[in-house]
């Protein structure tokens, strides 16, 4: 079941990569709000594909689509991925409106276990400017579900599967055993992240 944290204004903007995740965000929100597609060119293999994609989706449903791009080159001391997330969100926080993302409880597992090897587990924050992420506490199997019986579109990365990125080792190889050790640790991190809702 799709769980939705906060109330959200009737107009907003939608972060969509085209993946089964931010695709159901956009069918499940549409029902009750104004939805703009946001689609960010991270200018790799998989981004032509996804444009079209993204930007076929919103003519044939009538949304308007907004497109950011890359506005530097990658700097010696960035990681691929911290490099992606900052240009990502410079386009995000440029957006004069609220924006919602597709996080859902297992990514918050996922950052936790990361951060957690770092020294301090940390929880996605509910809000970071204009970017809100009011589906903390649902689980990816439900977008999934919700992508299925409604027969929501989609496309897929094929570089999600390439554990040289640091998030994808994490979601592959690691959590298989942490889950071994904590069974429950998505309901864990749900009561991690109801304690944040509660703090904001």
């Amino acid at each position: 079941m799709i769980k939705l944290q906060g109330k959200l204004p009737r107009e907003l903007f939608v972060a969509c990569s085209g993946g089964v995740d931010s695709m159901a965000v956009v069918d499940f929100l549409q029902n009750n709000h104004d939805v703009t597609v946001c689609y960010f060119n991270h200018r790799t293999a998989h981004s032509n594909d996804a444009f079209r994609f993204v930007t076929t989706y919103c003519t044939e449903n009538n949304l308007p689509c907004l497109i950011g791009e890359i506005s530097r080159d990658k700097l010696p001391e960035e990681s691929q991925e911290e490099y992606w997330r900052k240009e990502r969100y410079r386009f995000f926080h440029s957006l004069n409106a609220p924006i919602v993302t597709a996080h859902h409880l297992d990514d918050c597992v996922e950052t936790w276990v990361w951060s957690s090897m770092h020294g301090t587990g940390k929880i996605i924050p509910y809000a970071n400017k204009n970017v809100i992420r009011p589906f903390r506490l649902t689980r990816k199997r439900d977008f999934q579900l919700w992508a299925d019986l409604k027969a929501v579109p989609h496309v897929e990365d094929d570089s999600n599967q390439d554990t040289c990125y640091t998030r994808n080792y994490i979601r592959h190889e690691m959590m298989p055993h942490v889950l071994r050790v904590n069974p429950g640790i998505h309901k864990t991190i749900a009561k991690k992240v109801k304690e944040d809702e509660h703090s904001t």
